[in-house]
Formats: C-alpha cells, structure tokens, sequence
C-alpha cells in the first residue's frame, strides 16, 4: 500500500503530478503552504502529493522516533544516511509513482521533489528509475551513498533533467556537499540546473521563482 499522503489538485482532471518528499522530523504539511507560491496561471492542471515518511529512531538524535526517510547515523555527509532505509525509501516512491500512473498520469509527467533528507530519496531514487520522470527536484540536500552512484545507475536514467538548490549558509547539509552532489550528478550525465542562495536550511522566495521558470520548461516540453 502506499504511504498516506496529502493531496492537492490545481483543477479538475489532473494532467501531471508533483511527488514532493518533506525532510527530517516533519510531515507531508510542510510543503503544502508552497502551492499557491510556486503555481502558475498557464500551467496544466496538477495534483500534488505529499507523503508522510513512516515514523522511526533516528540515531542522530538519540533515537528519538519521528518522520524519517532513512536513519542518519552522523553528521559527516559520506556516512549519514542508513542506505538499507533509503533504499526502502526508494520503493515506497516507485510505490507512489506506480499509484500516479494507475490514476492516468505517464511517468514522463511525474517530477518528484524532496527537500533536505527527502531530497536525499529523491536523487537516490533518480539513479534507479528505469522509465525517467519529467524531473527531478533537490532542495538543500545531497547524494546518499555518492561512492555507489555510479554502479546504481540504470540506463535510461540521465534522461531525466535536475534542479538543485542550496542555501550558502545551510548549517545542516554543508553547500560544499550539495555542490558535490550536483557535480556528481553532471559527471554522470544528468543535466543539473544549480542555483544558490544567501539563506540558511530554507527555501527562499527566489528559490520557489526559480523553481517555477525550471518546472515551466518542463511542462512546455
């Protein structure tokens, strides 16, 4: 079964549909406020669909359970993220994708989006989808387990187009390592559209307009 998600509908008879992945400890209500933000007149209808991740210990932070995608274990980047629980992760949104597609809506009009740890998922789940996605979107967050990239990868893969965003003054997931997470990414292949900004762990304004004009390209595509 899929997980329970929230959904929104711009108008009736959804033609396309945005996956978006909350990050640590929240919920799929996170992102829900930037609907009306980023939504656009000329844009076809579209359902948006935001997940709770399952609740779990978190290692990082004593074990307290909470919404998590996977276990962070620690701080350093090359060793966060539990690859056992992304890869769970990981199914669950083919899971959710498969659900969009029995609804009417081809793979090639799916993006799915995730911000911070449900970004993580999102990259990661890039790497494996056989039938690309109209887009992938990665806000404040990196690649889980970057050394497997490329033996993860599946053909087909980099036909998928990326946005990455990063505060310059993110505390939480460095810049350093979304930047290499993006360079990583173009030296597969994919195409990375990188943008930053002077903000910290966030989305800014600039971001969300930046974000419209990217999904724009998509749906004229």
């Amino acid at each position: 079964m899929p997980l329970d998600a929230l959904e929104r509908e711009t108008a009736p008879d959804p033609q396309w549909s945005i996956i978006w992945l909350h990050g640590l400890g929240a919920d799929g209500h996170d992102f829900m406020p930037i609907v009306p933000e980023l939504v656009r007149r000329d844009w076809p209808a579209l359902r948006f669909v935001f997940p709770h991740a399952p609740v779990r210990p978190v290692t990082i932070n004593n074990g307290m359970p909470m919404r998590a995608w996977y276990d962070i274990r620690e701080t350093d980047l090359a060793n966060r993220a539990d690859e056992s629980g992304v890869l769970a992760s990981v199914a669950e949104v083919d899971t959710l994708i498969d659900r969009e597609r029995e609804r009417g809506i081809p793979a090639s009009r799916i993006v799915l989006a995730g911000f911070s740890q449900g970004g993580a998922v999102t990259l990661a789940a890039g790497l494996r989808r056989r039938e690309p996605l109209a887009g992938l979107v990665g806000l404040s967050t990196y690649m889980p387990a970057a050394n497997g990239a490329q033996a993860a990868l599946v053909d087909g893969a980099t036909r998928q187009p990326v946005f990455m965003a990063h505060g310059t003054q993110d505390p939480v997931v460095p810049l350093q390592g979304g930047l290499q997470s993006a360079q990583l990414l173009r030296g597969l292949g994919f195409d990375v559209d990188w943008r930053t900004y002077p903000m910290p762990h966030s989305v800014s304004m600039e971001e969300i307009v930046d974000l419209g004009d990217w999904l724009t390209a998509r749906f004229a595509g």
